[in-house]
């Protein structure tokens, strides 16, 4: 059994955000193509406090090297008051030849990189007609910081960075991080989310919200919004935009934007496109430069196992983690 650490995943991928964004593209190929298998997410709420959950993401990505395994990722938003990580995770690789787990590693990086890359593709995948120099960041926290570190290398003429917070000492301190981290790009910090969101025409959306709350009509014509925490957009802005996802089916369940919207008119003829098919027929269908373009990644098991076999890869080549013998038996045990 390989143990990667959090400093151990940290060490692997670091730097290899070009990598990370490939391997997230081929997973959704694959899994356009149908060389996946990808369960419901389950999700274990408690009685006693409806914000806190933890969901277990069980997947297989097929290709070259196979992959299967499944991701434990808790939610617990009270956590940042005490400055303590929102989310918690382990992933748990298996064996194809055996079955067995083989690999045991931290998840919470691996999960943000995938999330922050799945945007990215979709961003890169749904272009702007002239050259995108800003983006807005609604939530400072670590998703749509490492949305900002993809979007920087992915976006041509990428400079200006307006970010907003329901806490603004929160959004101060994003800001501060971001000039250590990414001195290129200027911050500035919004305070008045309408003035936030017409700012640019790239936003990313990445929240604790449990139920929707934003109208689109505060974006510019043509705006692109990641919808990356998927419960914001308000039903019925919805259903007046372009609507792009990462798989239909799993994306209409879980209260979701979509699903509430969909719901809501009995079908989901409004979602224009999958952005596995993106990927695979760039352009289809274009950007609208005449309405809004809102892109809900639910989060796919495929693309934690993507991410996590290239950090595994990785952490073999050089070294990295800790190797423990014995984790399961060798042979059949019947004592």
């Amino acid at each position: 059994m390989l143990i990667l650490t959090s400093t151990d995943v940290r060490a692997a991928l670091h730097g290899r955000e070009a990598e990370v964004l490939h391997a997230v593209e081929q997973a959704y190929l694959a899994h356009e193509a149908g060389r996946s298998a990808l369960p419901h997410s389950v999700f274990l709420r408690f009685p006693e406090n409806d914000r806190n959950r933890i969901i277990a993401l069980p997947a297989y990505l097929g290709g070259p090297e196979p992959t299967a395994g499944v991701k434990w990722i808790s939610s617990f938003p009270a956590n940042i008051t005490q400055g303590v990580p929102r989310a918690s995770s382990a992933i748990i690789l298996n064996s194809m030849r055996t079955g067995q787990p083989e690999v045991l590693l931290e998840g919470a990086r691996v999960s943000a990189w995938r999330t922050a890359a799945s945007a990215t593709l979709a961003a890169r995948l749904l272009p702007a007609e002239s050259d995108q120099a800003g983006v807005t960041l609604l939530g400072c926290g670590v998703i749509n910081f490492a949305v900002l570190r993809f979007l920087s290398q992915v976006v041509p003429g990428l400079a200006d960075v307006t970010v907003h917070d329901v806490d603004t000492e929160r959004a101060t301190a994003f800001q501060a991080r971001c000039a250590e981290v990414l001195p290129s790009l200027t911050v500035h910090v919004e305070p008045d989310q309408g003035r936030a969101l017409g700012r640019n025409t790239l936003v990313s959306v990445a929240t604790n919200a449990l139920t929707p709350y934003l109208d689109t009509r505060q974006l510019r014509p043509g705006t692109l919004v990641l919808h990356i925490s998927l419960r914001d957009v308000l039903p019925d802005a919805v259903l007046e935009a372009v609507n792009v996802v990462d798989d239909v089916d799993h994306v209409l369940r879980a209260a979701t934007s979509v699903d509430v919207a969909a719901r809501q008119v009995g079908h989901h003829d409004f979602i224009a496109a999958t952005i596995g098919q993106l990927a695979a027929r760039p352009g289809t269908p274009p950007r609208d430069p005449h309405r809004v373009t809102v892109v809900s990644p639910f989060g796919l098991g495929v693309l934690d196992l993507a991410v996590a076999g290239l950090a595994v890869r990785i952490a073999r080549d050089t070294g990295l983690g800790a190797r423990i013998e014995n984790f399961v038996p060798a042979k059949e045990d019947l004592s």
